[in-house]
Protein backbone atom coordinates (compact mmCIF):
# COMPACT_ATOMS: atom_id res chain seq x y z
CA UNK A 1 0.00 0.00 0.00
CA UNK A 2 1.33 3.50 -1.21
CA UNK A 3 1.50 6.06 1.80
CA UNK A 4 -0.65 8.60 -0.51
CA UNK A 5 -2.17 8.73 -3.81
CA UNK A 6 -0.27 11.95 -4.83
CA UNK A 7 2.95 13.63 -3.26
CA UNK A 8 2.97 17.55 -4.55
CA UNK A 9 6.66 18.33 -3.96
CA UNK A 10 6.63 22.55 -3.25
CA UNK A 11 4.25 24.76 -1.34
CA UNK A 12 4.19 27.86 -3.32
CA UNK A 13 2.26 29.68 -5.38
CA UNK A 14 1.02 26.36 -7.66
CA UNK A 15 1.62 23.69 -5.24
CA UNK A 16 -0.85 25.01 -2.76
CA UNK A 17 -3.90 25.63 -5.47
CA UNK A 18 -2.81 22.03 -6.80
CA UNK A 19 -2.80 20.11 -3.16
CA UNK A 20 -6.01 22.27 -2.38
CA UNK A 21 -7.91 21.29 -5.84
CA UNK A 22 -6.64 17.63 -5.72
CA UNK A 23 -8.35 17.18 -2.33
CA UNK A 24 -11.39 18.84 -3.14
CA UNK A 25 -11.48 14.82 -4.50
CA UNK A 26 -11.81 12.63 -1.05
CA UNK A 27 -11.21 9.78 -2.41
CA UNK A 28 -7.49 11.22 -3.43
CA UNK A 29 -5.34 10.98 -0.45
CA UNK A 30 -2.85 13.98 -0.72
CA UNK A 31 0.43 14.96 0.51
CA UNK A 32 1.72 18.78 0.22
CA UNK A 33 5.54 18.74 1.13
CA UNK A 34 7.19 21.77 1.58
CA UNK A 35 10.74 22.92 2.49
CA UNK A 36 10.09 26.24 4.74
CA UNK A 37 7.69 26.83 7.16
CA UNK A 38 4.74 27.65 7.70
CA UNK A 39 3.23 31.31 7.24
CA UNK A 40 3.62 32.21 10.77
CA UNK A 41 5.30 35.53 10.66
CA UNK A 42 3.08 38.21 11.18
CA UNK A 43 4.72 40.60 8.53
CA UNK A 44 4.12 38.50 5.56
CA UNK A 45 0.43 38.94 6.23
CA UNK A 46 0.42 43.31 6.27
CA UNK A 47 0.79 44.45 2.83
CA UNK A 48 3.69 46.96 3.25
CA UNK A 49 5.98 44.68 5.21
CA UNK A 50 6.46 42.29 2.64
CA UNK A 51 10.35 43.77 2.26
CA UNK A 52 11.05 42.84 5.83
CA UNK A 53 10.52 39.13 4.56
CA UNK A 54 12.42 39.39 1.25
CA UNK A 55 15.39 41.01 2.90
CA UNK A 56 16.14 38.35 5.59
CA UNK A 57 14.65 35.82 7.62
CA UNK A 58 13.97 32.53 7.56
CA UNK A 59 10.97 32.90 4.96
CA UNK A 60 12.84 33.51 2.22
CA UNK A 61 16.59 32.72 0.44
CA UNK A 62 18.53 33.92 -1.77
CA UNK A 63 20.26 31.42 -4.87
CA UNK A 64 23.47 33.39 -5.62
CA UNK A 65 24.46 32.99 -9.35
CA UNK A 66 27.32 33.00 -10.71
CA UNK A 67 29.29 36.40 -11.65
CA UNK A 68 27.41 37.82 -14.92
CA UNK A 69 29.65 39.52 -17.76
CA UNK A 70 26.29 41.03 -18.23
CA UNK A 71 26.39 42.40 -15.43
CA UNK A 72 29.85 43.73 -15.46
CA UNK A 73 30.90 40.28 -13.00
CA UNK A 74 28.51 40.71 -10.08
CA UNK A 75 27.31 38.02 -8.79
CA UNK A 76 23.28 37.24 -9.65
CA UNK A 77 21.27 36.72 -6.91
CA UNK A 78 17.86 35.85 -6.40
CA UNK A 79 15.83 35.70 -3.39
CA UNK A 80 12.31 33.03 -3.42
CA UNK A 81 10.33 32.56 -1.06
CA UNK A 82 10.64 29.41 1.25
CA UNK A 83 7.49 29.44 3.65
CA UNK A 84 4.13 27.79 2.92
CA UNK A 85 2.25 30.02 -0.29
CA UNK A 86 6.03 30.12 -1.98
CA UNK A 87 6.05 33.73 -3.83
CA UNK A 88 2.56 34.41 -3.29
CA UNK A 89 3.15 35.12 0.49
CA UNK A 90 6.73 36.99 0.15
CA UNK A 91 5.63 39.09 -3.22
CA UNK A 92 4.51 42.54 -3.85
CA UNK A 93 1.43 41.23 -4.03
CA UNK A 94 0.83 41.94 -8.12
CA UNK A 95 -1.75 40.59 -9.71
CA UNK A 96 -0.58 40.44 -13.45
CA UNK A 97 -1.63 37.94 -16.37
CA UNK A 98 0.32 38.94 -19.09
CA UNK A 99 -0.66 39.59 -22.53
CA UNK A 100 -2.46 37.15 -24.24
CA UNK A 101 -0.42 36.90 -27.21
CA UNK A 102 1.95 35.57 -24.50
CA UNK A 103 -0.07 32.25 -24.33
CA UNK A 104 -1.09 32.17 -27.95
CA UNK A 105 2.57 32.34 -28.63
CA UNK A 106 3.15 29.41 -26.51
CA UNK A 107 0.58 28.10 -27.97
CA UNK A 108 2.31 28.04 -31.47
CA UNK A 109 5.36 26.76 -30.54
CA UNK A 110 4.36 23.61 -29.25
CA UNK A 111 2.27 24.30 -25.70
CA UNK A 112 -0.98 22.64 -27.37
CA UNK A 113 -3.86 23.38 -25.16
CA UNK A 114 -2.37 26.71 -23.34
CA UNK A 115 -3.71 29.50 -25.65
CA UNK A 116 -5.31 32.74 -24.19
CA UNK A 117 -8.86 30.89 -25.07
CA UNK A 118 -7.35 28.06 -22.87
CA UNK A 119 -6.66 29.91 -19.92
CA UNK A 120 -8.64 32.52 -19.54
CA UNK A 121 -11.68 30.70 -18.50
CA UNK A 122 -9.09 29.37 -15.56
CA UNK A 123 -8.07 32.72 -14.47
CA UNK A 124 -11.80 33.63 -13.80
CA UNK A 125 -12.68 30.47 -12.68
CA UNK A 126 -9.67 31.09 -9.77
CA UNK A 127 -10.23 34.82 -9.33
CA UNK A 128 -12.85 36.92 -6.81
CA UNK A 129 -12.19 40.07 -8.34
CA UNK A 130 -13.88 43.06 -6.25
CA UNK A 131 -13.40 45.52 -9.10
CA UNK A 132 -14.27 44.25 -12.14
CA UNK A 133 -16.04 41.44 -13.88
CA UNK A 134 -16.72 40.02 -17.24
CA UNK A 135 -15.78 39.83 -19.54
CA UNK A 136 -12.13 39.10 -18.29
CA UNK A 137 -12.78 38.95 -14.70
CA UNK A 138 -14.30 36.09 -12.36
CA UNK A 139 -15.77 37.11 -9.15
CA UNK A 140 -16.25 34.15 -7.42
CA UNK A 141 -13.33 32.72 -7.08
CA UNK A 142 -11.22 32.41 -3.82
CA UNK A 143 -7.98 34.52 -4.61
CA UNK A 144 -9.19 38.50 -4.18
CA UNK A 145 -7.99 40.61 -6.55
CA UNK A 146 -9.00 44.64 -5.62
CA UNK A 147 -7.77 47.93 -6.34
CA UNK A 148 -5.86 49.39 -4.09
CA UNK A 149 -7.09 51.22 -0.91
CA UNK A 150 -4.26 54.00 -0.19
CA UNK A 151 -2.79 55.47 -2.73
CA UNK A 152 0.56 57.61 -2.30
CA UNK A 153 0.58 61.45 -3.88
CA UNK A 154 4.08 60.49 -5.12
CA UNK A 155 2.51 57.74 -7.18
CA UNK A 156 -0.27 59.97 -8.25
CA UNK A 157 2.11 62.38 -9.20
CA UNK A 158 4.33 59.49 -11.19
CA UNK A 159 1.02 58.31 -13.38
CA UNK A 160 0.01 62.37 -13.83
CA UNK A 161 3.91 62.45 -15.19
CA UNK A 162 3.36 59.72 -17.93
CA UNK A 163 0.28 61.16 -19.19
CA UNK A 164 2.07 64.44 -19.60
CA UNK A 165 4.81 62.29 -21.59
CA UNK A 166 1.13 60.96 -23.75
CA UNK A 167 1.59 57.71 -21.89
CA UNK A 168 -2.28 56.87 -21.40
CA UNK A 169 -3.85 55.75 -18.57
CA UNK A 170 -5.26 52.14 -18.39
CA UNK A 171 -7.23 51.02 -15.09
CA UNK A 172 -7.10 47.81 -15.75
CA UNK A 173 -4.42 45.83 -16.82
CA UNK A 174 -5.88 42.30 -17.40
CA UNK A 175 -8.82 44.03 -19.32
CA UNK A 176 -9.31 44.56 -22.88
CA UNK A 177 -5.33 46.10 -23.57
CA UNK A 178 -2.62 45.89 -21.00
CA UNK A 179 -0.77 49.10 -22.13
CA UNK A 180 -0.80 52.32 -20.27
CA UNK A 181 -0.27 53.19 -16.61
CA UNK A 182 -2.56 53.26 -13.52
CA UNK A 183 -2.43 51.77 -10.11
CA UNK A 184 -1.82 47.77 -10.16
CA UNK A 185 -4.92 45.93 -8.39
CA UNK A 186 -3.53 43.56 -5.83
CA UNK A 187 -4.22 39.82 -4.24
CA UNK A 188 -5.24 41.67 -1.33
CA UNK A 189 -8.51 41.07 0.25
CA UNK A 190 -9.38 43.90 2.97
CA UNK A 191 -6.06 45.30 3.91
CA UNK A 192 -4.88 41.88 3.96
CA UNK A 193 -2.34 39.75 1.72
CA UNK A 194 -4.26 36.93 -0.28
CA UNK A 195 -1.42 34.18 -0.43
CA UNK A 196 -2.02 30.95 -2.60
CA UNK A 197 -1.54 29.33 0.75
CA UNK A 198 -4.66 31.97 2.43
CA UNK A 199 -6.72 31.89 -0.82
CA UNK A 200 -6.99 28.13 -1.49
CA UNK A 201 -4.68 25.32 1.27
CA UNK A 202 -5.93 27.35 4.12
CA UNK A 203 -10.13 26.17 3.14
CA UNK A 204 -8.42 22.94 2.65
CA UNK A 205 -6.55 21.76 5.62
CA UNK A 206 -9.79 20.75 7.38
CA UNK A 207 -9.85 17.94 5.31
CA UNK A 208 -8.93 14.36 6.43
CA UNK A 209 -7.27 13.46 3.22
CA UNK A 210 -4.74 16.22 2.98
CA UNK A 211 -1.54 16.19 5.00
CA UNK A 212 0.83 19.36 4.74
CA UNK A 213 4.15 18.60 6.21
CA UNK A 214 6.37 21.86 5.98
CA UNK A 215 10.40 22.48 6.86
CA UNK A 216 10.86 18.85 4.62
CA UNK A 217 13.02 18.89 1.48
CA UNK A 218 12.77 16.57 -1.26
CA UNK A 219 15.93 15.21 -2.32
CA UNK A 220 14.54 13.28 -5.19
CA UNK A 221 12.04 11.34 -6.95
CA UNK A 222 11.77 7.42 -6.54
CA UNK A 223 11.43 5.81 -10.18
CA UNK A 224 10.82 2.54 -10.61
CA UNK A 225 10.45 0.54 -13.80
CA UNK A 226 10.14 4.00 -15.55
CA UNK A 227 7.29 5.21 -12.84
CA UNK A 228 7.56 8.02 -10.45
CA UNK A 229 6.23 5.95 -6.80
CA UNK A 230 7.81 8.65 -4.64
CA UNK A 231 10.28 10.91 -2.79
CA UNK A 232 13.23 10.70 -1.29
CA UNK A 233 13.64 13.50 1.39
CA UNK A 234 17.00 15.12 2.77
CA UNK A 235 17.01 13.44 5.85
CA UNK A 236 16.53 9.79 4.13
CA UNK A 237 12.90 8.99 4.47
CA UNK A 238 11.03 7.44 2.03
CA UNK A 239 7.31 8.50 1.21
CA UNK A 240 5.27 6.52 -1.59
CA UNK A 241 2.78 7.57 -4.25
CA UNK A 242 0.26 5.28 -5.79
CA UNK A 243 -0.88 7.59 -8.86
CA UNK A 244 1.12 10.43 -9.02
CA UNK A 245 4.48 12.85 -7.79
CA UNK A 246 3.94 16.60 -8.63
CA UNK A 247 6.94 18.74 -8.35
CA UNK A 248 6.16 22.47 -7.58
CA UNK A 249 8.97 23.63 -6.51
CA UNK A 250 10.02 26.88 -8.63
CA UNK A 251 12.23 27.18 -11.58
CA UNK A 252 15.62 26.83 -9.76
CA UNK A 253 14.67 24.11 -7.44
CA UNK A 254 12.46 21.88 -9.20
CA UNK A 255 14.80 20.91 -12.18
CA UNK A 256 17.62 19.82 -9.22
CA UNK A 257 15.38 17.25 -7.80
CA UNK A 258 14.61 16.19 -11.81
CA UNK A 259 18.39 15.67 -11.63
CA UNK A 260 19.17 14.63 -8.41
CA UNK A 261 16.18 11.83 -9.55
CA UNK A 262 18.36 11.05 -13.03
CA UNK A 263 16.19 13.01 -15.24
CA UNK A 264 18.42 15.45 -17.39
CA UNK A 265 21.30 15.30 -19.77
CA UNK A 266 22.85 12.24 -20.06
CA UNK A 267 26.73 13.41 -20.28
CA UNK A 268 26.09 16.11 -17.47
CA UNK A 269 24.45 13.03 -15.04
CA UNK A 270 27.11 10.82 -15.95
CA UNK A 271 30.02 13.35 -14.34
CA UNK A 272 28.14 13.17 -11.58
CA UNK A 273 27.67 9.49 -11.08
CA UNK A 274 23.95 10.28 -11.64
CA UNK A 275 22.24 6.68 -12.53
CA UNK A 276 20.46 8.24 -15.79
CA UNK A 277 16.55 7.29 -15.71
CA UNK A 278 15.53 9.77 -19.26
CA UNK A 279 17.66 11.66 -21.19
CA UNK A 280 16.08 15.05 -20.94
CA UNK A 281 19.21 18.00 -21.74
CA UNK A 282 16.27 20.57 -21.27
CA UNK A 283 16.05 20.09 -17.77
CA UNK A 284 17.82 22.95 -16.04
CA UNK A 285 18.25 25.19 -19.00
CA UNK A 286 16.06 27.85 -20.95
CA UNK A 287 16.08 29.99 -17.19
CA UNK A 288 14.61 33.53 -17.75
CA UNK A 289 14.26 36.29 -15.56
CA UNK A 290 12.70 39.48 -15.34
CA UNK A 291 15.68 42.42 -14.80
CA UNK A 292 14.88 45.92 -13.26
CA UNK A 293 17.18 48.85 -14.12
CA UNK A 294 16.02 51.58 -11.63
CA UNK A 295 15.56 55.36 -11.63
CA UNK A 296 15.77 57.08 -8.41
CA UNK A 297 15.88 60.30 -7.27
CA UNK A 298 15.62 62.55 -3.62
CA UNK A 299 12.59 64.41 -2.79
CA UNK A 300 13.03 68.31 -2.80
CA UNK A 301 10.75 67.63 0.59
CA UNK A 302 10.52 64.60 3.27
CA UNK A 303 7.30 63.03 1.88
CA UNK A 304 8.41 59.94 0.54
CA UNK A 305 7.88 56.44 3.19
CA UNK A 306 11.58 56.63 4.50
CA UNK A 307 11.70 56.75 8.53
CA UNK A 308 7.42 55.61 8.42
CA UNK A 309 8.43 52.60 10.15
CA UNK A 310 10.15 54.33 12.94
CA UNK A 311 8.97 54.26 16.34
CA UNK A 312 6.11 56.82 16.78
CA UNK A 313 4.88 56.82 13.07
CA UNK A 314 5.18 53.17 12.76
CA UNK A 315 3.05 52.81 16.11
CA UNK A 316 0.71 55.26 14.78
CA UNK A 317 0.55 53.51 10.98
CA UNK A 318 -0.05 50.13 13.04
CA UNK A 319 -2.73 51.39 15.05
CA UNK A 320 -4.49 52.35 12.14
CA UNK A 321 -4.10 49.03 10.12
CA UNK A 322 -5.58 47.44 13.37
CA UNK A 323 -8.84 49.40 13.61
CA UNK A 324 -9.34 50.01 10.15
CA UNK A 325 -7.24 48.07 7.73
CA UNK A 326 -6.29 51.00 5.96
CA UNK A 327 -3.61 53.15 5.87
CA UNK A 328 0.31 53.08 4.29
CA UNK A 329 0.25 49.73 6.00
CA UNK A 330 -2.51 48.29 3.74
CA UNK A 331 -0.48 49.28 0.51
CA UNK A 332 1.92 46.67 -1.32
CA UNK A 333 3.99 50.25 -1.73
CA UNK A 334 4.67 49.29 -5.33
CA UNK A 335 0.87 51.07 -6.15
CA UNK A 336 1.50 52.32 -9.75
CA UNK A 337 3.43 51.31 -13.00
CA UNK A 338 2.68 50.34 -16.23
CA UNK A 339 3.05 49.03 -19.63
CA UNK A 340 4.56 50.89 -22.81
CA UNK A 341 5.51 49.76 -26.42
CA UNK A 342 8.75 51.52 -26.60
CA UNK A 343 10.25 49.87 -30.03
CA UNK A 344 7.04 50.55 -31.83
CA UNK A 345 6.36 46.97 -32.15
CA UNK A 346 2.80 47.03 -31.30
CA UNK A 347 2.85 45.29 -28.26
CA UNK A 348 4.39 47.18 -24.66
CA UNK A 349 7.78 45.79 -24.26
CA UNK A 350 8.88 47.76 -21.14
CA UNK A 351 6.98 47.87 -17.74
CA UNK A 352 7.33 50.13 -14.72
CA UNK A 353 7.14 49.59 -11.37
CA UNK A 354 7.26 52.58 -9.07
CA UNK A 355 8.04 52.82 -5.35
CA UNK A 356 7.45 56.38 -2.96
CA UNK A 357 10.61 55.90 -1.62
CA UNK A 358 14.30 54.45 -2.92
CA UNK A 359 13.93 50.67 -3.14
CA UNK A 360 17.42 48.95 -2.76
CA UNK A 361 18.34 45.40 -4.29
CA UNK A 362 19.10 42.23 -2.84
CA UNK A 363 22.39 42.46 -1.17
CA UNK A 364 21.97 45.80 -1.40
CA UNK A 365 20.69 48.43 1.06
CA UNK A 366 18.42 51.09 -0.43
CA UNK A 367 19.76 54.93 -0.22
CA UNK A 368 19.08 56.55 2.99
CA UNK A 369 16.83 59.64 2.41
CA UNK A 370 13.35 60.53 1.36
CA UNK A 371 13.28 59.69 -2.68
CA UNK A 372 11.25 58.14 -4.91
CA UNK A 373 12.53 55.32 -7.53
CA UNK A 374 10.99 53.52 -10.46
CA UNK A 375 12.23 50.42 -12.74
CA UNK A 376 12.60 49.97 -16.33
CA UNK A 377 11.79 46.17 -16.82
CA UNK A 378 12.25 44.61 -20.64
CA UNK A 379 9.11 41.97 -20.99
CA UNK A 380 10.27 39.41 -22.96
CA UNK A 381 14.16 38.94 -22.50
CA UNK A 382 15.91 36.93 -25.36
CA UNK A 383 18.72 36.43 -22.70
CA UNK A 384 18.53 32.65 -21.23
CA UNK A 385 20.57 30.89 -18.67
CA UNK A 386 20.39 27.56 -16.45
CA UNK A 387 20.22 26.03 -13.57
CA UNK A 388 22.52 23.10 -13.13
CA UNK A 389 24.37 20.30 -10.24
CA UNK A 390 27.62 20.74 -8.65
CA UNK A 391 27.13 17.31 -7.27
CA UNK A 392 24.44 14.59 -6.04
CA UNK A 393 24.55 15.51 -2.56
CA UNK A 394 20.93 17.79 -2.28
CA UNK A 395 22.93 19.97 0.57
CA UNK A 396 25.07 21.32 -2.42
CA UNK A 397 24.19 24.29 -3.87
CA UNK A 398 23.34 24.39 -7.54
CA UNK A 399 25.42 25.53 -10.36
CA UNK A 400 22.88 28.73 -11.62
CA UNK A 401 24.16 30.67 -14.00
CA UNK A 402 21.16 33.64 -14.86
CA UNK A 403 22.72 34.43 -18.33
CA UNK A 404 21.22 38.25 -17.74
CA UNK A 405 21.85 40.95 -20.22
CA UNK A 406 23.76 38.53 -22.69
CA UNK A 407 21.19 39.10 -25.64
CA UNK A 408 22.34 42.55 -26.93
CA UNK A 409 18.85 43.35 -28.05
CA UNK A 410 17.77 43.09 -24.39
CA UNK A 411 20.02 45.90 -23.95
CA UNK A 412 18.72 47.90 -26.64
CA UNK A 413 15.64 47.65 -24.90
CA UNK A 414 16.32 48.09 -21.56
CA UNK A 415 18.07 51.76 -23.13
CA UNK A 416 15.07 52.90 -25.10
CA UNK A 417 13.33 52.41 -21.60
CA UNK A 418 15.56 54.04 -19.31
CA UNK A 419 15.35 57.09 -21.55
CA UNK A 420 11.72 56.70 -21.28
CA UNK A 421 11.64 56.80 -17.74
CA UNK A 422 14.48 59.31 -17.27
CA UNK A 423 12.40 61.87 -19.46
CA UNK A 424 9.62 61.71 -17.21
CA UNK A 425 11.43 63.10 -14.25
CA UNK A 426 11.68 66.18 -15.99
CA UNK A 427 7.77 66.02 -16.56
CA UNK A 428 6.51 68.88 -14.16
CA UNK A 429 4.31 66.58 -12.42
CA UNK A 430 7.80 65.17 -10.95
CA UNK A 431 10.30 67.88 -11.12
CA UNK A 432 7.74 69.91 -9.09
CA UNK A 433 8.45 67.49 -6.09
CA UNK A 434 12.30 65.90 -7.03
CA UNK A 435 15.47 67.15 -6.29
CA UNK A 436 18.81 65.51 -7.07
CA UNK A 437 18.56 62.52 -9.51
CA UNK A 438 20.91 59.20 -7.69
CA UNK A 439 20.08 56.40 -10.15
CA UNK A 440 21.90 57.17 -12.89
CA UNK A 441 23.96 59.57 -11.50
CA UNK A 442 23.53 63.06 -12.56
CA UNK A 443 25.36 63.89 -15.64
CA UNK A 444 25.85 63.54 -19.27
CA UNK A 445 23.16 60.56 -20.44
CA UNK A 446 25.49 58.83 -23.20
CA UNK A 447 24.52 55.57 -24.43
CA UNK A 448 27.93 54.52 -22.39
CA UNK A 449 27.07 55.96 -19.26
CA UNK A 450 23.51 54.51 -19.89
CA UNK A 451 24.48 50.77 -20.62
CA UNK A 452 27.08 50.85 -17.72
CA UNK A 453 24.07 51.97 -15.28
CA UNK A 454 21.88 49.31 -16.69
CA UNK A 455 24.83 46.62 -16.56
CA UNK A 456 25.98 48.03 -12.81
CA UNK A 457 22.40 48.08 -11.84
CA UNK A 458 20.05 45.58 -12.93
CA UNK A 459 18.30 43.59 -10.68
CA UNK A 460 15.82 40.78 -10.70
CA UNK A 461 12.23 41.15 -10.31
CA UNK A 462 11.80 37.77 -8.71
CA UNK A 463 10.36 36.13 -11.97
CA UNK A 464 12.99 32.72 -12.47
CA UNK A 465 10.60 30.58 -15.23
CA UNK A 466 11.70 28.22 -17.62
CA UNK A 467 13.87 25.19 -16.93
CA UNK A 468 11.11 22.60 -17.61
CA UNK A 469 9.70 23.85 -20.27
CA UNK A 470 6.10 22.43 -22.05
CA UNK A 471 7.02 21.59 -25.85
CA UNK A 472 5.58 19.18 -28.13
CA UNK A 473 7.51 15.57 -29.07
CA UNK A 474 9.09 17.60 -32.00
CA UNK A 475 11.12 19.70 -29.37
CA UNK A 476 14.48 18.04 -27.39
CA UNK A 477 14.32 20.67 -24.92
CA UNK A 478 11.21 20.29 -23.97
CA UNK A 479 11.04 18.56 -20.63
CA UNK A 480 7.28 18.25 -20.03
CA UNK A 481 4.27 17.94 -22.53
CA UNK A 482 1.52 20.13 -22.68
CA UNK A 483 -0.26 17.83 -19.75
CA UNK A 484 2.89 19.08 -17.72
CA UNK A 485 3.91 15.24 -17.99
CA UNK A 486 7.25 14.75 -17.39
CA UNK A 487 9.05 13.35 -21.11
CA UNK A 488 9.48 9.75 -20.58
CA UNK A 489 8.55 9.15 -17.46
CA UNK A 490 4.80 7.68 -15.69
CA UNK A 491 3.42 9.48 -12.95
CA UNK A 492 5.91 12.47 -12.70
CA UNK A 493 4.69 16.13 -13.65
CA UNK A 494 5.66 19.59 -13.50
CA UNK A 495 3.48 22.19 -12.43
CA UNK A 496 5.19 25.84 -11.41
CA UNK A 497 7.13 28.12 -13.61
CA UNK A 498 9.18 26.41 -14.40
CA UNK A 499 7.25 24.53 -17.39
CA UNK A 500 6.80 28.21 -19.10
CA UNK A 501 8.32 28.23 -22.64
CA UNK A 502 8.87 32.18 -22.31
CA UNK A 503 8.32 34.77 -19.50
CA UNK A 504 5.05 36.22 -19.95
CA UNK A 505 5.06 39.91 -20.01
CA UNK A 506 4.44 40.97 -16.80
CA UNK A 507 4.95 39.49 -12.78
CA UNK A 508 4.34 35.90 -12.51
CA UNK A 509 2.43 34.77 -9.50
CA UNK A 510 -0.79 35.00 -11.47
CA UNK A 511 0.34 32.52 -14.06
CA UNK A 512 2.17 30.37 -11.77
CA UNK A 513 -1.45 29.47 -9.96
CA UNK A 514 -2.83 29.06 -13.34
CA UNK A 515 -1.08 26.31 -13.89
CA UNK A 516 -1.24 24.88 -10.32
CA UNK A 517 -4.78 24.63 -11.16
CA UNK A 518 -4.69 23.38 -14.74
CA UNK A 519 -2.23 20.45 -13.40
CA UNK A 520 -4.90 19.48 -10.95
CA UNK A 521 -7.58 19.40 -13.75
CA UNK A 522 -5.37 17.46 -16.19
CA UNK A 523 -4.61 15.25 -13.33
CA UNK A 524 -8.36 14.78 -12.39
CA UNK A 525 -8.88 14.45 -15.84
CA UNK A 526 -6.94 11.38 -16.18
CA UNK A 527 -8.55 9.63 -13.34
Amino acid sequence: MADFDIIVAGGGSAGCVLAAELSADPGLKVLLIEAGRRDINPWIHIPATFFKVMRGGRDAIVYEGEAEEGLNNRPFLVPQGYVLGGGSSVNAMLYVRGQAQDYDDWAAAGATGWAWHDVLPVFKRLEGNRDFGEPYHGQDGPLIVSNPRHRHPLAEAFLDACNGAQIRSNPDFNGARQEGVGFYQTTISEGRRCSSAKAFLKPALKRPNLTVMTETRVDRVLIENGRAVGVRLVDGRQITAARAVVLTAGALASPLILMRSGIGARKKLDALGIPLVADLPGVGQNYQDHMAIPVEAETAEPISVYGEDRLFRGAGHMLRYLYERRGLLSSNMIEAGGFVDVSGGGRPDIQFHMMPGFSGAPGVAPIEGHGISFSVCVLRPKSRGSVELRSSDPETKGLFRGGVLTDPGDVELSLKGLRLALSLLDQPALSRVLGRRRLPEEGPDTEDSLIAHIRDSAKTVYHPVGTAKIGDAADDMSVVDPHLRVRGIDGLRVADASVMPNLISGNTNAPSIMIGARAAEFIKGAS
